[in-house]
C-alpha cells in the first residue's frame, strides 16, 4: 500500500522520529491473536447484521485465519513499519482479500478495538495468575499439614516472642495468597464487559449487535457507556494493583526463606536446584531465586506507579498518552506468571530443619506471657503486676544463662512466693502452643481446623 491506513487527513510523510516514537507493534505485536479473535466476531455480527456481504465475510474470516496461522507459523513476521498490530493485521488481510479486507473496520474505531484487545489479554491473565495462586495454596497447605506439630518461634519485631507451629505461620501465607486468589477473580468478573462497538468514543449509527459480539466473545454483557469504555484502564490498574500485592506477599515469604536458609537460622535447606553459587567462596550456596523475587517486587510497584501516572491528568476520551498502557502490564504479567511458577517448585522441593526450629524454641523466653497469663489466672494478680513480676523472672534467668522453662522451682518461689509449683509443667513449648485455642489460634488443633477450611474452599472455587 502507498499510504499508511489510518493517514486520510494527513498530506505529509511523518518524520522518522515521529514514526519511532508512535510505533507500538515492537510490544503490541502479542495482542495479535486477541485482535483476529475480536475482529472475527466484529465481521460476523456485520455480516448478521447485514452490514456487509455473506461473501465479504467469509474472506475476511478466511483471511484472518490464514494470518493467524502466518503469524504463529513464522511466515508473517510483525516487524514492518506499521505502527500497530491493528494496522498491521488489517493491512495484511486487505493484501491478501482486496476490497473485502477494507469493510472490517466499519462500525468500529482503533479506540475501541485496543480497549477490547487489551481487556481480552488482561481477563486471560487474571483467571491463568489466579490457577497459579490456588496452585501454591495446595503446596503450601501440604507443608503445614505436615508441620501442624512442629515448633518454631513466633516473632515480632524479629524477636523471638511466643511458641506458634510451623504449619500455622505457612497457614499465614495461604491466608494472604486465598486474598490474593479473591482479588483476581474479583477483578475478572468487575471487568468481564465487551468494549467492542464502541467505535471511537461515542458509538456508531451502523445497527450493530453488542450483545451477540459480547456473548461471542464469553464477556457478561456490553459496557454501558461508550465515552468511559474507550478512556477506562482501570482494569489494567487492577491487574497492576493485585500482581503489586502478590509479589508483596511474595517478597515477604521470600524475606523469610532466606533468612531461615542462614547459617544463623538453618531452619530450612533450598534444593540445589534452586540455589547458586559463588565465582570465588565454593563452599557458598546463595538463595538466589527468592532474592530475585524479592527484587521483582519493586519492578512490579513501578508498572503501577507509571500507569497510574500517566492516567491521573487524561481528559475523555482516547488520549495517545494511554499507549504506555501495555508494555507495564506485559512486563508485570510475564513477572507474576514465572514467579508464581518457580515460587511453586521451590517450596515444593525445600527441606524443612524440625530441630533446629525446635531448639531455637527455647532461646528468648517465649513462654514469658504464659507466667504472666498463670499470675492472672492462678494468683488472681491485675494483668499490668504479673507482667513486671514475670520480668524479674526473665532478668533471673538471663543472668543465669538459661531459658525461663529451665529454672527450678525455687527460682520461680525467690522472686515472688505466690507462683505455685504447677508452673513447671506449665512453662512447655508444647503445652503453651496447644493452649491457643482461641478461633484463629496456633494450637495444633486450629492450625489442622484452618487447614480444613482452605481446603473446603478449594473446592467450591475449582
Amino acid at each position: 500500500m502507498s499510504k499508511k491506513i489510518a493517514s486520510a487527513r494527513i498530506s505529509q510523510k511523518s518524520s522518522k522520529l515521529l514514526q519511532q516514537l508512535n510505533n507500538s507493534l515492537p510490544f503490541d505485536k502479542r495482542l495479535y491473536h486477541e485482535d483476529i479473535a475480536g475482529s472475527r466476531v466484529h465481521a460476523l455480527m456485520l455480516c448478521e447484521q447485514g452490514i456487509i456481504s455473506k461473501e465479504d465475510y467469509s474472506k475476511i474470516n478466511a483471511g484472518l485465519l490464514e494470518i493467524l496461522e502466518e503469524i504463529e507459523s513464522g511466515l508473517f513476521l510483525l516487524d514492518g513499519d506499521d505502527e500497530d498490530i491493528h494496522m498491521a493485521v488489517e493491512g495484511r488481510l486487505t493484501t491478501k482479500i482486496g476490497d473485502a479486507g477494507k469493510r472490517l473496520h466499519t462500525a468500529r474505531s482503533r479506540n475501541d478495538q485496543v480497549a477490547l484487545d487489551f481487556r481480552l489479554y488482561v481477563q486471560k491473565n487474571n483467571r491463568e495468575i489466579a490457577t497459579l495462586l490456588l496452585e501454591n495454596i495446595q503446596t503450601l497447605i501440604v507443608i503445614a499439614k505436615k508441620h501442624a506439630t512442629t515448633l518454631l518461634p513466633g516473632m515480632t519485631h524479629l524477636q523471638h516472642a511466643q511458641p506458634i507451629n510451623f504449619g500455622y505461620h505457612i497457614m499465614a501465607y495461604v491466608s494472604m495468597f486465598k486474598r490474593d486468589y479473591q482479588r483476581f477473580i474479583s477483578a475478572y468478573e468487575r471487568n468481564n464487559y465487551s468494549p467492542i462497538g464502541c467505535a471511537a468514543l461515542a458509538g456508531t449509527p451502523h445497527p450493530i449487535d453488542r450483545q451477540a459480539t459480547a456473548k461471542a466473545l464469553e464477556f457478561n454483557a456490553p459496557t454501558l457507556n461508550c465515552l468511559d469504555t474507550v478512556s477506562d484502564r482501570d482494569f489494567a490498574l487492577e491487574i497492576l494493583f493485585n500482581i503489586a500485592t502478590v509479589m508483596m506477599h511474595v517478597s515477604r515469604l521470600s524475606e523469610e526463606l532466606i533468612l531461615w536458609s542462614t547459617s544463623e537460622f538453618r531452619w530450612i535447606t533450598l534444593s540445589d536446584r534452586h540455589a547458586t553459587g559463588s565465582s570465588i567462596m565454593p563452599q557458598k550456596k546463595n538463595p538466589d531465586i527468592p532474592e530475585l523475587l524479592r527484587g521483582k517486587t519493586g519492578r512490579v510497584n513501578g508498572n503501577l506507579i507509571g500507569l497510574l501516572t500517566v492516567m491521573k491528568g487524561l481528559p475523555l476520551a482516547y488520549n495517545k498518552d494511554m499507549q504506555e498502557d501495555k508494555e507495564g502490564v506485559f512486563d508485570s504479567v510475564e513477572t507474576a506468571l514465572l514467579t508464581l511458577k518457580v515460587l511453586n517448585e521451590m517450596v515444593s522441593e525445600m527441606q524443612v530443619n524440625t530441630k533446629r526450629m525446635e531448639d531455637a524454641c527455647m532461646v528468648g523466653h517465649l513462654l514469658a506471657t504464659d507466667l504472666a497469663d498463670y499470675l492472672v489466672r492462678k494468683v488472681g494478680l491485675p494483668f499490668r503486676d504479673a507482667y513486671y513480676i514475670t520480668g524479674n523472672v526473665v532478668n533471673l534467668a538471663e543472668s543465669r544463662g538459661v531459658d525461663i522453662s529451665e529454672l527450678d522451682f525455687e527460682a520461680f518461689q525467690s522472686i515472688d512466693e505466690r507462683i505455685g509449683e504447677d508452673v513447671i509443667a506449665l512453662l512447655d513449648n508444647r503445652v503453651s502452643m496447644n493452649m491457643r485455642t482461641s478461633e484463629g489460634g496456633t494450637a495444633t488443633i486450629r492450625t489442622i481446623e484452618q487447614i480444613e477450611v482452605i481446603e473446603k474452599w478449594i473446592e467450591e472455587v475449582r
